[in-house]
């Protein structure tokens, strides 16, 4: 069965992380998209263990309360696994292959690949290119995730009332969006390398986009759970209310020194540790610039303190910079959630396959 390369049109963009789903509607006229509806709607700590789905009704429940605050009429939907669920290998065959026979190569390939049995994993592949090398030969993006990851969540969404029409990887909807942020990069990224540091509520995502592909990704566990945590600790109140107060403000004037700054220098510290397994692995590679989304792209200041720690210009992600607006969103609301956004509008954007 093919997942990963599904060509549909109108689907929602839907990232079910482990603090949230983020709902995401585009609509496009000519060249410029336009948001159509959007929602955000938090899960409670027990719908994930360890990055996996624990409870898939809590996951539909919330995927529910999206659908109703964003207003929606759309019951297709494109999701996503992250880049840990996945395997994905470059492969080559011989380009003389007629495109019957293509796939049965690529299963053959991919039997010696894929750690697992073929009939307990979803797998997809995609011709990319003439391989550089050799010219008799093609590249071949092949990508497998065992079936209980991409499961749970088409589960979840047909719960919810949903039809999963594409599951798609995390590293490819950041690319996607990653396309749609050339204005706010200073015009053209031809030849240059980006970070995208995406920084959700559990894991900090590091992908190097190079030439407008994704040459690299690392995925380590931090996230903003562990300044809830710490605010929690700190002040005595509970998860639900440290999270609100996190949000809202509202805390000690100690807050900002004791809590929020040292925390800042963890993420700062973490992606930079990342970046440094890029380029002690990479050839000459420098990077020019570093995009931060996810939900702690939004606190103030990490971009001066990323550029300041870095010595590379720090951008906060927004995918929609350049959008038209449907009257159902609200521009500010949008703006502040933006950053949180990128890999919904990534996988959004698969409607215009």
């Amino acid at each position: 069965m093919s997942w990963f390369n599904q060509k549909q049109n109108a689907v929602l963009g839907l990232d079910i992380s482990t603090a949230a789903v983020k709902l995401l509607e585009l609509s496009k006229l000519g060249t410029r998209y336009r948001v159509e509806s959007y929602a955000v709607a938090p899960l409670p700590q027990e719908a994930f263990v360890d990055k996996n789905i624990a409870n898939v009704d809590i996951i539909a429940e919330a995927v529910k309360v999206a659908i109703k605050q964003s207003g929606t009429k759309l019951r297709q939907a494109c999701v996503a696994v992250s880049g840990s669920a996945v395997m994905s290998k470059v492969i080559t065959i011989p380009a003389s292959l007629a495109d019957e026979e293509i796939e049965d190569q690529v299963l053959d390939e991919a039997s010696q690949y894929v750690p697992y049995a073929l009939d307990e994993v979803n797998l997809d592949f995609e011709v990319q290119r003439i391989n550089e090398a050799n010219p008799q030969m093609l590249d071949v993006l092949l990508v497998a995730s065992r079936k209980e990851n991409v499961n749970d969540r088409v589960e979840a969404l047909t719960k919810a009332g949903l039809k999963t029409k594409i599951v798609d990887v995390e590293a490819f909807a950041i690319e996607n969006a990653f396309a749609l942020l050339i204005d706010q990069l200073d015009g053209s990224t031809e030849g240059k390398t980006y970070a995208v540091a995406d920084v959700g509520a559990t894991m900090a995502t590091l992908s190097i986009v190079h030439d407008g592909h994704t040459v690299y990704t690392r995925e380590q566990g931090f996230g903003g759970r562990q300044l809830t945590e710490e605010i929690q600790r700190r002040y005595g109140f509970s998860y639900e209310e440290a999270g609100l107060a996190k949000k809202r403000g509202g805390l000690p004037e100690s807050y900002m020194t004791d809590v929020l700054e040292p925390f800042k220098k963890a993420m700062v510290q973490q992606i930079s540790r990342s970046m440094q397994f890029f380029i002690s692995s990479s050839a000459n590679r420098t990077v020019d610039g570093i995009v931060l989304a996810g939900g702690c792209a939004s606190i103030p200041g990490i971009e001066t303190l990323m550029e300041q720690t870095l010595g590379i210009t720090a951008y906060v992600a927004n995918p929609f910079i350049s959008m038209a607006l449907s009257n159902k969103v609200k521009p500010q609301s949008l703006s502040a959630d933006a950053p949180a956004l990128m890999l919904a509008c990534g996988l959004a954007l698969r409607s215009f396959d």
